[in-house]
């Protein structure tokens, strides 16, 4: 991806988490919403027009481009080597699951029951796997992108598909911050799209809530578990009466 491609998508990415929309950024500038939208397919910035455009989302040009800097350096996905890698070694997995959410070194060893130099030699492989970045009294910086996924059928699907998804939904939904719901329909590909679309939306959005929330004390954040899930499918009880 070209650079100037990934400073539109950390432009867009600043719009949704001010929950701004091209409208607003119109708005903003005085100008149309057709010439907002005709900046970003075309990409045609100026640096006059980033400067406008930072002034609207309250950031400096600087924080633009160290925002920008950071995304292009951060991973969206593992090799099946390091999936593996991480499976072999649970403290490792979990070590790496608590740094995508933001805990500091210093919580990961007072809530587990992993030790200083455990932590710091956990750290070091996942600095080695390019998941983080360790940096002097134990502190690090993240290089995991916020659409970091892992790789459809690998490795870590595979381990969620077999010990994590029974556990999860076979657990108790009657609580004040738990929600369930199931929804089964008949949809044509148009509706489907859609439908895919605000997934993914949701998606990002929970994603940059939990990077956002990261800045919080732990005692202040609660461990979510969320899955969303959708495929064509029919009950095998209803699917054995067909005709």
């Amino acid at each position: 991806m070209s650079q100037i491609s990934t400073l539109c998508d950390t432009l867009k990415q600043l719009l949704k988490s001010r929950k701004l929309t091209y409208k607003d950024l119109a708005t903003g500038l005085s100008l149309s919403e057709a010439n907002i939208k005709r900046i970003f397919s075309s990409q045609s910035f100026t640096l006059e027009r980033l400067e406008q455009i930072c002034h609207v989302l309250e950031i400096s040009l600087s924080d633009l481009f160290m925002l920008n800097a950071q995304r292009e350096h951060r991973i969206s996905q593992l090799t099946e080597e390091q999936e593996e890698e991480l499976i072999r070694d649970p403290k490792l997995l979990l070590v790496a699951v608590r740094v995508r959410d933001g805990w500091t070194f210093q919580e990961i060893i007072d809530q587990y029951q992993v030790s200083e130099h455990e932590c710091i030699r956990l750290m070091a492989r996942l600095d080695k796997l390019k998941m983080l970045q360790l940096l002097p009294g134990n502190k690090y910086k993240l290089l995991i992108a916020q659409d970091f996924r892992w790789i459809p059928g690998g490795p870590l699907e595979r381990f969620i598909n077999r010990e994590v998804i029974a556990e999860f939904m076979g657990g108790n939904f009657n609580q004040e911050q738990a929600f369930r719901f199931y929804l089964r329909g008949s949809y044509s590909d148009a509706s489907i799209a859609i439908l895919k679309h605000r997934l993914n939306q949701f998606t990002q959005e929970a994603a940059q809530l939990n990077q956002q929330d990261a800045r919080l004390p732990l005692d202040k954040r609660h461990s979510l578990g969320l899955l969303l899930a959708m495929r064509p499918w029919e009950l095998r009880l209803f699917a054995s009466m067909r005709r």
